[in-house]
């Protein structure tokens, strides 16, 4: 009987081991790329090939590491019996090592190695906009009077697997982007540049990840028809649009007015006082501020963005636009540009 109960122990612990070491072999990497390039935003993916779908793991990368994806909790995409749970990362300029990742779930409690990535390195290019993408698309653009010598132009971008966040344009005296929004590897942005009035068209290059190369892309940077799109609320000054909607409240005025004298009906009086209150509001003045002495005016509503010129003395001027904690203003000589909230007067 000792014996037996001896063997029948060591036959349990062989049993616990051999399902330990199934259970640690349940996940692994599926995905790892064999390098990465500097500022490359890039995914890691596990796979967990036999847990339940109920499962629920938690991943944790070791938090002494100073490498930590974009985001805490991974895309999971399911196939089947299979889960693929995807990271985020950001390279730097030197190389990667994707730090220890412990899993945890009802079923099994594990560890990842720890991953080495070798950094690879792009062939310089003027051109180039200083993103790297799986893919990259201008949705829009919108062209607006900045000043008596340049354009402000804005480009609507959509990526994926993107560093957004880093594109310039080494020929642009002023550029930046704002509101940018990330979902996993989906991510949007607007891109302002400052261009002079003569040039007609932006182009740059980004590189193409999948395809291993530079891609060119292109917006214009003329106004159209001599006015301004307001898609943007960049512009002051009124569009052709908005002539539009005046002359057509003007006639539904006129038209209901008159068919209430026609037809003595009521409904066509309410319509008409309905349509003139609506026309009356095109016409109120935009709110007036007053800009304090000294204040600076910014190029871009944006923390980084270079300071144009400073008020040189108290300034009374419309509130064209408002952008988070920053306002737009028309300063002398038609130069637009942005001020803080902070350097408001006083009174």
């Amino acid at each position: 009987m000792p014996l037996l109960r001896s063997l029948g122990f060591m036959l349990m612990v062989v049993f616990t081991f051999t399902t330990l070491l199934n259970a640690q072999a349940e996940y692994k990497y599926s995905y790892i790329p064999k390098k990465v390039y500097e500022h490359q935003l890039f995914p890691v993916t596990v796979i967990d090939v036999a847990s339940e779908k109920d499962d629920n793991p938690q991943f944790q990368f070791d938090p002494t590491s100073p490498i930590q994806p974009i985001f805490k909790d991974p895309l999971v995409v399911r196939n089947g019996n299979d889960s693929f749970y995807t990271f985020y990362f950001k390279a730097d300029t030197v190389d990667i090592k994707i730090p220890r990742l412990f899993i945890v779930s009802p079923s099994v409690d594990t560890s990842l190695e720890p991953q080495f990535i070798p950094m690879a390195h792009l062939k310089p290019r003027e051109d180039f906009c200083g993103v790297l993408a799986a893919d990259m698309k201008i949705k829009g653009s919108q062209v607006s009077n900045y000043d008596e010598k340049n354009h402000l132009v804005t480009l609507s971008i959509e990526a994926f697997e993107a560093n957004l966040e880093d594109m310039h344009l080494k020929s642009a005296e002023e550029s930046g982007i704002e509101d940018l929004q990330r979902d996993f590897a989906k991510v949007k942005a607007e891109f302002y540049v400052v261009v002079p009035l003569e040039q007609k068209s932006i182009r740059f290059t980004y590189f193409n990840t999948i395809k291993n190369q530079y891609v060119f892309l292109e917006a214009s940077a003329e106004l159209a028809d001599d006015t301004v799109v307001t898609q943007s609320d960049l512009n002051p000054k009124e569009d052709s649009y908005e002539k539009l909607k005046k002359y057509t409240f003007i006639f539904l005025v006129g038209f209901f007015f008159l068919m209430f004298l026609i037809k003595r009906d009521f409904f066509f009086l309410v319509l008409g006082v309905v349509s003139l209150i609506t026309l009356l509001t095109f016409y109120i003045p935009h709110r007036k501020i007053c800009v304090k002495q000294g204040a600076p005016l910014y190029l871009l509503p944006t923390y980084n963005s270079s300071i144009g010129t400073k008020i040189d003395e108290d300034l009374k001027t419309p509130l064209l636009g408002e952008r988070g904690e920053f306002l737009k203003i028309e300063y002398k000589n038609g130069i637009i540009g942005w001020v803080k909230n902070e350097d408001l007067c006083e009174n």
